[in-house]
């Protein structure tokens, strides 16, 4: 078998057996019902998630994507394995996911099977096949790529290779164990959802002024000002040095462009330019604290925030906002900006390409407290961001524990 392994590396003590290395057609087999009775519509079309798994499309991404007529998608019930013939940039061959929720449909760019119960659970296939590299292992034999990236494969054959598999109650074992993994994992990720819910709630009263602060004496703060950005910032530019002179680039000056600009701060950057490259060219050296404004990019990039983090150049397609910290607290503009990344996207211009441009950020209103209670603003939403951020990586470690374990608990 050269480097195949028939045992795992972490077993429990009371399976001593090597695990059966048979075709993946012995533990499932294809199903062929389709939605010939229309019994589903286009709102029951279903989507199959490398995180989330097989998911209503409506739900994950927005709205349905069905064609013209359902009749001839596949029915996929609860507890059917799906495989989506379809290239992501984690899996180039698709995805193998287990459907544990509702009953829909798919489109004939999946395929889906039945489990032979009575040598497979489908939680087995399923977290067998939610690793990237077994995944990837197994299909990238067995699928052809046609001229469009499209996979050229049976649905029949997709059982054809091999996979190890233990007894049905080994598996079961292993199942419930690694359930509980994704339990806390599902706890962790509702209590960030929570929090991020909480902190748009209380984002909103905040600058609403329907929740006040009081100041150390427990007196009121002063009336806020009306004002712009204008009035309490400066708003520039940078560029981009010459790509066909080298002397430009691959310097230590960090050189930022909107792919960066993501509501964040900005510690790092992706490409480094010259004192030459700066000097030459309309690049600016912007400081520490500086907003960077995405005024035009791709999707939804146009109207998204970040702060350097670090002193950096920009290009031209990035706003630099930076502040009179005498009247405004860069983090209060930051999380007061980024509260109205809706409402900045709409006052784009209209003509061709929807763009921002240095003229419209200086219009945008801004509703001002006192510095004092700009700071209890900003301290009470970074108390928050902290909390988030501690979920977050708990989620991270989570996520990389369940891994650590998927991948010494099965044989490959």
């Amino acid at each position: 078998m050269g480097n195949l392994k028939s045992i795992p590396e972490i077993r429990f003590p009371e399976f001593k057996t090597e695990w059966e290395h048979k075709p993946l057609n012995h533990y499932l087999k294809e199903s062929k019902a389709l939605n010939i009775d229309l019994k589903y519509d286009k709102t029951q079309v279903l989507s199959v998630s490398g995180e989330s798994g097989c998911v209503n499309q409506i739900e994950h991404l927005g709205r349905s994507y069905a064609g013209e007529s359902v009749h001839n998608y596949g029915v996929v019930e609860n507890g059917d394995i799906v495989y989506t013939k379809s290239p992501l940039k984690a899996n180039p061959f698709g995805i193998v996911r287990l459907n544990t929720g509702k009953a829909g449909i798919v489109s004939t760019l999946y395929a889906v099977y039945k489990v032979k119960e009575k040598n497979a659970t489908g939680e087995f296939i399923d977290y067998y096949f939610s690793l990237d590299a077994n995944t990837n292992r197994y299909l990238r034999p067995l699928v052809r790529k046609g001229a469009k990236n499209d996979m050229k494969i049976n649905n029949a054959y997709v059982l054809h290779d091999k996979i190890f598999v233990p007894s049905i109650d080994e598996q079961k074992r292993i199942t419930s164990f690694l359930a509980v993994t994704d339990k806390r994992l599902a706890q962790l990720k509702e209590k960030k959802a929570l929090l991020e819910h909480y902190k748009k709630g209380m984002t909103q009263k905040l600058f609403s002024q329907e929740l006040r602060f009081k100041d150390d004496k427990g007196n009121d703060f002063p009336d806020w000002e009306i004002t712009n950005i204008e009035s309490v910032a400066k708003v520039t530019s940078g560029g981009t040095p010459s790509r066909t002179n080298s002397t430009y680039w691959n310097g230590s000056i960090p050189w930022v462009s909107t792919t960066l600009v993501d509501f964040n701060t900005i510690n790092d950057a992706e490409e480094y330019i010259t004192e030459a490259g700066l000097k030459n060219s309309s690049a600016k050296l912007f400081p520490k604290g500086t907003l960077l404004m995405a005024m035009y990019g791709q999707g939804k990039t146009r109207g998204k925030l970040a702060i350097l983090g670090i002193e950096a150049s920009t290009n031209q397609a990035c706003a630099a906002i930076i502040p009179n910290l005498n009247i405004v607290n860069q983090e209060y503009l930051f999380h007061n900006l980024s509260n109205r990344y809706k409402e900045i996207r709409n006052i784009s211009n209209t003509g061709g390409q929807e763009n921002l441009s240095a003229g419209l950020i200086k219009s945008i209103i801004i509703p001002l407290p006192s510095i004092a209670e700009q700071s209890k603003i900003v301290d009470f939403l970074i108390k928050l961001d902290e909390k988030i951020m501690v979920c977050q990586s708990k989620i991270e470690e989570t996520k990389e524990y369940k891994k650590s374990l998927l991948q010494k608990m099965f044989c490959v």
